[in-house]
């Protein structure tokens, strides 16, 4: 399992902000949890873009983001 980031309660673009700075450390999967749709979308959409796959597991009205390369 990656770096696990918390980024429920916020809205765009501070999960987009959180998972490109924490990036920037080049390890190869994160662990991401959001609870609306738009930062999912927004989130999935930049990590594709830097080259990561990403597998969204829904629970409890919150996303489960699962980031490789």
């Amino acid at each position: 399992m990656g770096k696990m980031i918390d980024a429920r309660g916020l809205s765009c673009p501070e999960p987009v902000i959180m998972i490109r700075k924490a990036m920037a450390s080049n390890d190869s999967e994160y662990e991401m949890i959001v609870d609306n749709n738009a930062s999912k979308e927004n989130v999935t959409r930049y990590a594709t873009h830097q080259g990561y796959t990403v597998d969204v597991t829904e629970k409890d009205n919150e996303y489960y983001l699962s980031i490789k390369k």
